[in-house]
């Protein structure tokens, strides 16, 4: 078994996770992040969007526990339509692995299946997205969905990243279509996939974006 406190010199999935002012959520759910026991080399990269709260020193403690964090920063006055978008290029850029997985601080890991059965679907075929998917009633069970071509998986990205961010937390059109835990993206098309977060959606494209991922699922 792989604990990610030590360092992997082949890493196959890098984990990114932008945070901003989320001091107390790092201390309770980065541990989970970071001391997954598993097959798989991976590695966490926390990119901290200008935090004025404590965040900076609870992440500066965990790298002195945990040497395989790394940490990058997107400093405050940078000219950019969207901030996520840009702090998610530079958690791209440093990313050593062809898969990238954008995950989100408030959902962490639940199940040991978390980064290796993300791995399996990486290499289970021609994919270039992979989605994990975690049982609100039942956080140990976890499912998978893979996509052969990024645009089958743009639905969902637009729908649960949009702008009022209300995709990724909100109740309606739950697992498959709509709420996801995490997703691997590979890196020949990881900046197209950007390109789907943060935008604002209007009520019409958000209806038809439901009924896609809906009929979808």
């Amino acid at each position: 078994m792989t604990n990610n406190t030590a360092k992997n010199t082949n890493i196959q999935l890098s984990v990114v996770i932008v945070v901003h002012d989320e001091e107390t959520a790092l201390e309770q759910n980065l541990p989970l992040f970071l001391h997954q026991e598993c097959d798989t080399p991976y590695e966490v990269i926390v990119v901290d969007d200008f935090s004025t709260d404590r965040t900076s020193d609870v992440l500066k403690q965990f790298k002195e526990e945990c040497p395989a964090l790394h940490i990058t920063f997107l400093p405050k006055s940078v000219p950019n339509p969207s901030r996520q978008q840009l702090a998610m290029y530079i958690g791209a850029k440093a990313a050593k692995s062809d898969w990238v997985v954008f995950a989100d601080i408030h959902r962490p890991p639940t199940s040991s299946e978390w980064i290796d059965g993300l791995a399996k679907e990486t290499v289970s075929g021609a994919v270039e997205v992979a989605m994990i998917f975690t049982d609100r009633k039942n956080p140990e069970i976890v499912e998978f969905a893979s996509y052969q071509h990024l645009e089958d998986a743009i639905p969902i990205l637009q729908k649960t990243e949009r702008h009022s961010g209300k995709g990724h937390h909100g109740m309606f059109l739950k697992r498959r279509r709509g709420i996801y835990d995490a997703v691997a993206i590979h890196r020949d098309c990881i900046y197209e996939a950007i390109r789907q977060y943060d935008q604002h959606v209007k009520s019409g494209k958000l209806l038809a974006l439901r009924m896609l991922v809906f009929c979808k699922s």
